[in-house]
């Protein structure tokens, strides 16, 4: 169970990734000295190395190599690995050719790839899996919802979750059947685990009789924090009032230093941004004017923090700007020029809306902010909608990254109803560490052109 509740397979990766760049290092002031090299020089080497390991750390991140989804998957992790270690090829050939650094001969960085490229392999393909290898833990799901289902399908035969369900049991008519089935399957299967939709009445009323087997060795495991451990989502079906009082309330109290943080960082970022996104708006308005002659800039009612309504700044890439009218097939009427086009693929359009990082109307990350009018028929068709406006809208976020069927310039309620359960799950979960994670999956994302 731990591969799948906690960090502890991505921690180990980081480790023995640091290992394997130090002891590649070694290794190749080895074989191009002829002999094991003194601590002072590989001292004088660390001192610009380091700032690869860095780099080499950002890269594999920004990949997914510590993704919990691609950790135990052998020939996807190998093909990452390759195309991680060419972009850190590149990487390298630049810096130690560019920058001045104080070591020579340069021709170390060609032998320090061959044979770091070898030892990540045998780490990641053979050492690692032997090392996070675990017996498989035998189970029972209790519960009749598609969510239960759902994680049925996904754990049972995926081994990287170190679970294996052997009975899946549905509520009796009666709190007395279901304690009494749920105790004949554990003594027949010899189960240790027990996953267990507590949101059915006739479930939660069995947990006296779970926390009995507490105390025979038995785990006892909410589905509902399964389901959001395994998909890292919230499906809707679990939010209620309840969860908004316990989840989200919870998660917006208490947070001052990194509400302090996180404005810091968006200040800081956005200067950036605005400094070095600038070179594109004379580009930008030059290609605009040459084919159609409109406007270098739009702006569009969006919903911010607390249902406030703000104005959002983009580069144009439509005939014109509707305002967010929609006609009544529910599509905007103009068109995407073909300007528009390329910066959409491109993200040059989102650039204007650094100014709206620094102002303070939306953050680096948060949830996508809507428009009004899809908005109005969202909360109408979607429960507990408004639940994602409790905090600040941003550039990029989790539902940005991972829901993949983005509802865009047209209402799509089923669409939006799957991606509001990603909304869910950062508002219940936000901290700097979930934000780092998005920004490294963001940069992935633009590098293998995803939308966002």
């Amino acid at each position: 169970m731990t591969r799948l509740t906690n960090s502890t397979g991505a921690l180990i990766l980081v480790v023995g990734d640091f290992i394997v760049y130090i002891f590649s290092l070694i290794l190749t002031l080895t074989v191009r000295y002829g002999e094991f090299p003194t601590r002072s020089l590989v001292s004088a080497h660390m001192q610009s190395f380091g700032i690869l390991f860095l780099m080499f750390f950002i890269v594999s991140f920004s990949a997914g190599l510590y993704d919990k989804h691609s950790i135990f998957m052998r020939g996807r992790i190998q093909s990452m690995l390759l195309k991680v270690q060419f972009i850190n090829i590149l990487l390298g050939t630049a810096f130690f050719y560019i920058a001045p650094v104080g070591i020579a001969p340069k021709a170390n960085l060609a032998i320090y790839f061959i044979i770091s490229t070898l030892l990540l392999l045998l780490w990641r393909l053979v050492m690692f899996p032997v090392l996070s290898s675990a017996r498989s833990q035998k189970a029972i799901l209790v519960g009749e919802s598609d969510d239960v289902e759902d994680i049925y399908d996904e754990v049972n035969g995926n081994t990287r979750y170190g679970l294996s369900f052997k009975e899946k049991l549905v509520p009796q008519d009666s709190v007395e059947k279901t304690v009494s089935a749920i105790g004949d399957a554990v003594k027949r299967t010899g189960a240790t685990a027990i996953i267990i939709d507590l949101r059915e009445p006739t479930l939660e009323a069995t947990i006296p009789f779970l926390y009995s087997l507490v105390f025979s060795g038995i785990v006892i495991i909410n589905a509902e924090k399964l389901y959001e451990a395994i998909f890292d989502r919230i499906p809707l079906s679990m939010v209620e009032d309840r969860w908004v009082v316990e989840s989200a309330s919870v998660a917006l109290g208490g947070r001052r230093v990194y509400d302090v943080i996180k404005r810091v960082m968006d200040v800081v970022v956005s200067v950036i941004g605005i400094i070095i996104s600038s070179i594109f708006y004379p580009f930008v308005y030059v290609a605009q004017k040459i084919e159609d002659g409109g406007d270098l800039f739009i702006t569009q009612d969006r919903i911010g923090v607390n249902g406030k309504h703000i104005k959002i700044l983009k580069f144009r890439s439509m005939t014109a700007n509707d305002g967010g009218v929609y006609g009544t097939d529910g599509k905007t009427q103009l068109k995407i020029t073909r300007v528009g086009k390329f910066i959409r693929v491109t993200r040059i359009d989102e650039f204007p809306q650094f100014w709206n990082i620094l102002k303070g109307d939306i953050s680096l990350i948060g949830p996508r902010p809507e428009l009004p009018s899809l908005t109005t028929v969202y909360e109408k068709e979607i429960p507990y909608y408004n639940v994602r406006h409790l905090i600040k809208p941003g550039l990029s976020g989790w539902a940005q990254i991972y829901h993949r069927a983005h509802p865009h310039h047209a209402v799509a309620v089923e669409d939006t109803r799957d991606k509001l359960s990603y909304d869910l799950f950062y508002v219940k979960n936000r901290s700097l560490t979930l934000d780092i994670r998005i920004v490294f999956q963001t940069l992935r994302a633009m590098l293998s052109k995803q939308g966002v």
